[in-house]
C-alpha cells in the first residue's frame, strides 16, 4: 500500500508539474495587448532636465534665425552658450565629430555670425555672404542655419534617442519620445493652434510625410511606442515585441528624415525646371538644398542605420555641401543645367536604400500638414 501510495503522489506531482509548464507557456504565448492610446501618467515628471534641454535648442535655434532679418547680426557666442549650458547639454548628446563642425573660430556657429549683418546676392561675388531672399548664406550659397538646426536633429536629437532605446525603462521612453518632438496625443501636426500638444523637431517632419492614412510613418511611430510602453509593462514575457518596437521606431525616424530630404530635392527640381527664377525662388531653392544637405549630414556618424556613412558621403557631394563637391550649393543656382540631374539621382538613391515605392515617392512631395489643414 506504501509503494502504491508513493507511486500516485509522483504521478499526481509529475502531472501538477506539466500543468505549471502548460500554462507558463500560454503565459508566454498570449498577444500583448496593446491599448489604442499612451499612457500620459509619469511623462511629465519623468522628463527632468530635457525640459530646459529643449529651451536650450529652441534659444540656439532662434538665434540662429535672426541672420535672416537684413542688418541683424546674430551671435556665435549666444548660439554656443546655449548648445554647452544645461545639466545635460546639447553637445553632451552630440556626435562628436559633428560637434566638432559647430564651434570655434571656424565653426558653423562662427560663420553663421560673419554672413549676418549683410546682403547676398547668389549671381554676384561675395566675401562673406549675407541675406537673400528671406533666407542667410555664406559666401558660397549654404544655409548655416540648416546644419545648426536640422543637421542636430540627426546628430544630437536622434543619436540620443538610440542612447535612451538602447535597454529602455518607462521613463526612458517617455523622454525618447519628448527628444523626437512628439507628445503622447501624438497629434500629427505642428499647428500652434494646438498649444503644447502640437509637434516639434522630427516629429514634425515625420508628420509632413504622412497623408493621415493610419499606415504612415509617424502612424507607425506612434504606434510603436505604444507598443514599446505596452512590452515594458507587461514584463520580461515580451522582450521580442520591445525589440520590435524599437526597431520600428528608429527605421521609422530615419525614414521621416530622408523622405524629407527627398522632399526638398523634388521642391529644388520643381524651381530649378523654370525658364527663369526670381530672386525669391532662387532663394527658396538655395533654402532646400540646405535643408537636403542638414537632414543628410546629421545622420553622419549615427550607429544602428540602414544608410550608410560611405551611402550619405555620396549624397552630400551630389549637394555640393561644404567640405565635400565642391562645398558651393550656389552652383544649383548658377549652373542649375549641370546640376539638376543630380538631385534626381539622389532621390533614386534613396528610394533604393529604403525601398520606397513610387506612390510613396509621389507622395513625399507634399506637406500633409498644410495639404489637410490638421
Amino acid at each position: 500500500m506504501k509503494k502504491q501510495h508513493l507511486f500516485l503522489i509522483m504521478i499526481a506531482f509529475a502531472t501538477s508539474f506539466v500543468a505549471c509548464k502548460k500554462d507558463e507557456t500560454n503565459s508566454e504565448n498570449k498577444s500583448l495587448a496593446i491599448p489604442s492610446a499612451y499612457d500620459s501618467t509619469n511623462f511629465v515628471g519623468n522628463l527632468g532636465d530635457l525640459i530646459s534641454f529643449r529651451q536650450h535648442f529652441d534659444a540656439m535655434v532662434n538665434e540662429a534665425k535672426k541672420g535672416r532679418v537684413t542688418n541683424q547680426t546674430a551671435s556665435a557666442t549666444a548660439m554656443e552658450n546655449s548648445f554647452k549650458a544645461g545639466t545635460i547639454s546639447i553637445e553632451s548628446f552630440t556626435i562628436p565629430a559633428f560637434a566638432a563642425l559647430l564651434v570655434g573660430e571656424n565653426g558653423w556657429f562662427k560663420e553663421l555670425e560673419k554672413a549676418s549683418g549683410t546682403t547676398y546676392h547668389v549671381d554676384s561675388a561675395s566675401v562673406q555672404g549675407g541675406t537673400f531672399g528671406g533666407y542667410l548664406f555664406d559666401e558660397n550659397g549654404f544655409e548655416p542655419e540648416q546644419i545648426i538646426e536640422k543637421g542636430l536633429f540627426g546628430a544630437a536629437l536622434v543619436n540620443h534617442a538610440h542612447t535612451l532605446l538602447k535597454s529602455p525603462r518607462l521613463a526612458e521612453v517617455d523622454q525618447a519620445l519628448y527628444i523626437f518632438g512628439a507628445t503622447p496625443h501624438f497629434v500629427n501636426s505642428s499647428a500652434a493652434k494646438l498649444g503644447a500638444a502640437a509637434d516639434k523637431y522630427m516629429a514634425v517632419y515625420a508628420a509632413r510625410r504622412d497623408k493621415n492614412a493610419g499606415n504612415g510613418i509617424y502612424a507607425q511611430i506612434r504606434f510603436n511606442f505604444i507598443k514599446l510602453q505596452a512590452a515594458l509593462k507587461a514584463g520580461e514575457a515580451y522582450q521580442n515585441e520591445k525589440n520590435e518596437a524599437i526597431a520600428a521606431i528608429i527605421s521609422n525616424m530615419e525614414k521621416a528624415n530622408f523622405a524629407t530630404v527627398i522632399n526638398y530635392c523634388q521642391t529644388s527640381i520643381s524651381n530649378l525646371s523654370l525658364t527663369s527664377l526670381t530672386d525669391i525662388q532662387k532663394a527658396a531653392t538655395l533654402h532646400a538644398i540646405g535643408e537636403c544637405i542638414g537632414f543628410t549630414m546629421g545622420y553622419k556618424g549615427i550607429q544602428n542605420k540602414k544608410i550608410t556613412d560611405a551611402q550619405i558621403d555620396e549624397i552630400l557631394v551630389m549637394l555640393n555641401a561644404p567640405a565635400t563637391g565642391g562645398g558651393k550649393p550656389g552652383l544649383f543656382i548658377t549652373d542649375r543645367v549641370n546640376q539638376i540631374q543630380k538631385l534626381q539621382l539622389i532621390i533614386n538613391k534613396i528610394q533604393q536604400i529604403y525601398g520606397f515605392t513610387n506612390a510613396e515617392i509621389e507622395d513625399f512631395k507634399k506637406n500633409w500638414i498644410v495639404e489637410q489643414n490638421r
